[in-house]
């Protein structure tokens, strides 16, 4: 997908897509096409869009958007340029529903929406199905790089500012500000909440990784283990594992219960620089886990998209793509889309595996269980050494 129009040359809005998300149900793509424009499109994607190989595998999805009155591509203008994007969980409980009815002065936020973290600090709060503006939220002092919603479907929203802040807001009151987390030292580049919403990953331009925890917002741990600014994390599927991609070339693995790093995947194996610089010409930009959990996608300066088995120490397919920037798996796997400084967005086939009853077991157990209560389990060795992904 290319921005639609060429835009005039202007510093203020530039044209670099620095998020790209898909709705969790699947039916709706956004993107930030630089020049303060967003574009939410209904996916799948119009046929002419799609190449050959993807149509079959789409038709299913096509004809359930029908049945819904065939939603419409929206543009979003936002008025700043737009760094981060993220959809609400979807459907939303009834409960909410009847909260917003007893509450009239509150718009009713049981529809999809979607969040935009914008150039001034500001995040704007937009109705997917209608493109209507639901809400402006200020507090923020800079750029907000990055927001995640709980997956409950609460409505409780995290951004991460280069204001050095998190902040956490209620939108089922009014976006009302809960909680500002301090303690970064640098603009925080990536915020992420672990899928059972007990914790929240921060990465800032710094070594460390700081885990939150979602019920207390208090600091649980700083993860160290990189050598350069990590710039993207993300939990897996069942919580049991996190991972950080840092401009030192490496994306670690690492247990968030414990803190233990469990294996690091390599990207180059890089001479030292010649100067001091700590950015190396394969500076990671982004990593993201597959809808099952078996698979990593890693975005690098040096031109290429990886995906990763999670047990191997090298990818197990490349792409060649210039000048990425971030990446995320279609919901229901087989698709990855990424966007670009050249404001362009990218749709690449992922592997589609059907997972072993083996790990399905484990995701439906670390799911619920920690790692050390399922190493206190009275299981064999071998059994917490899956179970805890040692293996």
């Amino acid at each position: 997908l290319k921005p639609g129009r060429p835009h005039q040359f202007d510093w203020k809005s530039s044209c670099e897509t620095w998020s790209v998300a898909f709705s969790p149900d699947g039916s709706w793509f956004a993107w930030s096409q630089g020049h303060c424009i967003v574009k939410l499109i209904p996916w799948p994607l119009e046929e002419h869009c799609i190449p050959k190989g993807f149509e079959a595998k789409s038709r299913s999805s096509k004809n359930d958007t029908k049945g819904r009155g065939s939603p419409k591509e929206k543009t979003l203008d936002c008025g700043q340029i737009v760094w981060g994007l993220a959809f609400s969980p979807w459907p939303s409980p009834p409960s909410r529903k009847l909260w917003a009815r007893h509450h009239p002065q509150v718009p009713d936020i049981s529809c999809l929406i979607l969040a935009t973290g914008l150039n001034d600090g500001q995040i704007k709060i937009w109705e997917v199905q209608t493109g209507l503006l639901l809400l402006n939220l200020s507090g923020h002092q800079d750029v907000v790089r990055d927001l995640s919603f709980t997956p409950s479907g609460s409505l409780i929203l995290v951004s991460a500012s280069r204001d050095k802040t998190l902040r956490i807001w209620d939108l089922n009151k009014h976006g009302m500000e809960i909680q500002v987390l301090s303690g970064h030292l640098q603009w925080v580049y990536c915020c992420s909440v672990s899928p059972d919403c007990s914790m929240l990953c921060s990465a800032a331009g710094e070594k460390s990784v700081f885990l939150w925890s979602m019920r207390s917002y208090t600091l649980i741990r700083k993860l160290e283990g990189h050598q350069s600014s990590v710039v993207s994390c993300d939990f897996s599927p069942d919580s049991a594992l996190l991972v950080t991609a840092s401009y030192d070339t490496n994306v670690i693995m690492w247990d968030p219960y414990t803190g233990e790093r469990l294996r690091s995947l390599h990207h180059t194996q890089l001479d030292p620089p010649m100067d001091d610089s700590d950015v190396h010409i394969s500076s990671l930009r982004s990593v993201c886990f597959s809808p099952e959990g078996l698979y990593l996608a890693t975005v690098a300066d040096d031109r290429l998209l990886r995906i990763w088995a999670l047990e191997l120490k090298t990818p197990i397919a490349f792409a060649p793509m210039t000048n990425g920037l971030c990446c995320t798996f279609f919901p229901h796997g087989g698709v990855i889309a990424t966007g670009t400084r050249d404001g362009h967005v990218q749709f690449w086939t992922a592997p589609r595996v059907l997972s072993s009853l083996k790990h399905l077991c484990r995701k439906a157990l670390r799911s619920f269980l920690t790692t050390y209560q399922v190493l206190a389990l009275p299981i064999p060795k071998k059994m917490k050494e899956f179970l805890t992904y040692r293996t």
